[in-house]
């Protein structure tokens, strides 16, 4: 039998025994046996994870870890043209919009975080999605100010201006070597000439067929009007080629102007949306200092607002920084985590927002002393149910894919990339093939209402005309000494838990095995709802038994989550890893 057949049978077996231990109908002793089946396959599984997924380099070579085999070649055919890294991150962010349209795409936003190897500087582009100049706080809401249901989620109303074009733009023009054209080339050709679908993005159009099939485009790409697709099945997208070649040849005018331009426009605001022309006009690529930081000496460098990732990350290792985690046992290591992220979230939720829009406090939260001030109020044998809130000076004024890249001379790119829920907004734009985003959800749309993924929000996350959402997203390279790590995943809200986790795995077990980072058990928590979630079974019950203890509510979710990309370069042995999440193949609803 072929190895990932065997790895797939072993992940069968081991959902099929989460399923059996998670249902509390079944008599406990005989849920107590397949718990311990589960917990003896994940090692196999860990092990074949390294075999499929681990491929080892020497160093001062190029490598990709995206979240689709299509888009990693797309990379590696640039880089062997000449290309570098920033080239190979066009190549692999327009592949993935062609092979895994659910997740992200030209209808999209996202964040690139690159390294230049020639200064060793460090740029964030933002290319978050923006608010349109007709929208308004309270577009979403009815004449009792209370949320519409589902219409910032579904429908050209549910999207915001996309970003993901003129990234792309930005990156050949400022920092590849290739032209444009070139490093489109792969993704035009994925589109133009088709690509067989794997079992991922069937089983996704399947679980979200209503949401396709409310649009007749969308419906008609990706479900040929009325057939849920299988595996291997070929999906062409002709219309999406086209607009890829349009910006091929045309780079921002090619999307944001002329035809493609047009074509949206005119759909959108015929099926309900508010898009203008200069909306689309005046959308722009914003470069942005990332924010740094060290956590116990290794150097952290990760997304800036209006991604909350930076200063939410910072400010919880900052917290974790007072106490020697290394000396404690799992459960209070896990309740210091997360009472350092209820604070984390908590500050989240008050402060951050779009800085070119809000003054946020960015300083003082990312602080040593503030962190300590926050880590003061942690009680090891307990939670403090009420956190209370350290009043800063305040004037007034997220579904997801990730890749990580590093080539020969050491440039480096780590970029997330989004369209919000799986599919977004269900909604393509005419003719273009372009499915659009639906990031409006991300904004914050009354203070009592949280978006899709339970995150609540203020005023400085309200809505306003050319205003960017507040996102998870979160690219980061982690350095020290001995080795580096470029890492991101999907997962909404859980982003920069999932990172705290592996950074914390990094620095304070000195895990380098990066198999093993992205396959680590997850738990999360985001302060609302006051709630530890864990992976099903990945926890056992005396885990569970003992945070309880503490005060804490755990709940087992309902499914795993993340889809993390890894590069791992050991400085000490010249050799680079790459490992991508064993999840992923799994996680196709959101």
């Amino acid at each position: 039998m072929h190895v990932f057949t065997v790895f797939e049978a072993m992940l069968l077996i081991r959902r099929i025994c989460i399923s059996i231990v998670g249902n509390h109908n079944i008599n406990q002793e005989i849920r107590m046996k397949y718990s311990l089946i589960v917990l003896s396959v994940r090692p196999i599984i860990l092990l074949f994870s390294l075999l499929i997924w681990g491929n080892i380099a020497v160093a001062n070579s190029n490598m990709i870890a995206s979240a689709h085999p299509l888009a990693s070649k797309a990379g590696k055919t640039i880089l062997a043209q000449g290309g570098n890294a920033f080239d190979a991150a066009i190549a692999v962010s327009a592949a993935l919009a062609v092979v895994e349209p659910y997740a992200s795409g030209l209808g999209g936003g996202g964040f690139w975080l690159l390294h230049q190897a020639s200064d060793g500087r460090d740029i964030m582009l933002d290319g978050r999605e923006m608010a349109p100049s007709k929208a308004s706080k309270k577009m979403y809401l009815d004449a009792n100010n209370k949320p519409i249901n589902g219409a910032s989620l579904n429908g050209p109303l549910a999207a915001a201006i996309p970003g993901t074009p003129a990234a792309l733009v930005h990156l050949a023009k400022n920092y590849g070597k290739l032209s444009l054209q070139q490093s489109l080339a792969p993704a035009i050709a994925l589109a133009r000439d088709g690509f067989n679908i794997d079992s991922r993005l069937a089983r996704t159009i399947e679980n979200h067929q209503q949401k396709l099939r409310r649009d007749h485009d969308a419906a008609d790409i990706f479900l040929n009007t009325s057939t849920v697709p299988i595996s291997d099945t070929q999906l062409r997208q002709p219309q999406l080629a086209a607009t890829l070649q349009a910006i091929a040849e045309n780079g921002h005018d090619g999307f944001y102007r002329g035809p493609v331009a047009k074509e949206m426009i005119r759909s959108v605001n015929q099926a309900g949306g508010i898009w203008q022309p200069e909306d689309l006009i005046n959308y722009q690529i914003i470069e942005r200092e990332p924010v740094k930081f060290t956590y116990r000496g290794t150097e952290i460098t990760s997304a800036s607002l209006p991604s909350s990732g930076g200063l939410t990350l910072a400010q919880g290792l900052n917290i974790l920084e007072n106490f020697a985690l290394s000396k404690f046992n799992q459960w209070d290591q896990a309740h210091l985590i997360t009472e350092a992220l209820r604070r984390a979230y908590q500050d989240r939720i008050s402060y951050l927002g779009d800085s070119d829009f809000v003054k946020v406090p960015e300083k003082k939260l990312a602080s040593k002393a503030y962190a300590q001030q926050r880590a003061a109020s942690i009680n090891l044998n307990k939670v403090i149910s009420k956190i209370d809130s350290i009043e800063l000076e305040q004037p007034e004024g997220t579904e997801t894919t990730h890749f990580s890249i590093i080539d020969k001379a050491g440039n480096r790119v780590a970029a997330t990339m989004s369209i919000n829920t799986f599919f977004g907004s269900g909604f393509v734009a005419g003719n273009t093939g372009v499915l659009l985003n639906n990031e409006m959800d991300d904004f914050s749309i009354a203070d009592d209402v949280p978006n899709v993924y339970g995150l609540y929000g203020m005023k400085n996350n309200q809505i306003s005309p050319g205003k960017r959402p507040l996102s998870s997203m979160s690219p980061t390279f982690v350095e020290d000494e001995a080795g580096l790590l470029i890492i991101g995943t999907p997962g909404g809200s859980r982003i920069i838990s999932m990172l705290l986790l592996a950074i914390v795995d990094y620095v304070d077990n000195q895990q380098t095995n990066p198999v093993k980072l992205v396959a680590k058990p997850r738990f999360h928590h985001q302060y609302l709802p006051d709630r530890i979630q864990i992976e099903p079974g990945l926890f056992d019950d005396q885990w569970a038994a003992k945070l309880t203890l503490k005060g804490h509510t755990v709940e087992t979710a309902t499914r795993q989550w993340g889809n993390m990309q890894l590069i791992y370069v050991n400085k000490k042995t010249g050799k680079t890893y790459t490992a991508s999440d064993p999840r992923g193949s799994s996680d196709t609803r959101y």
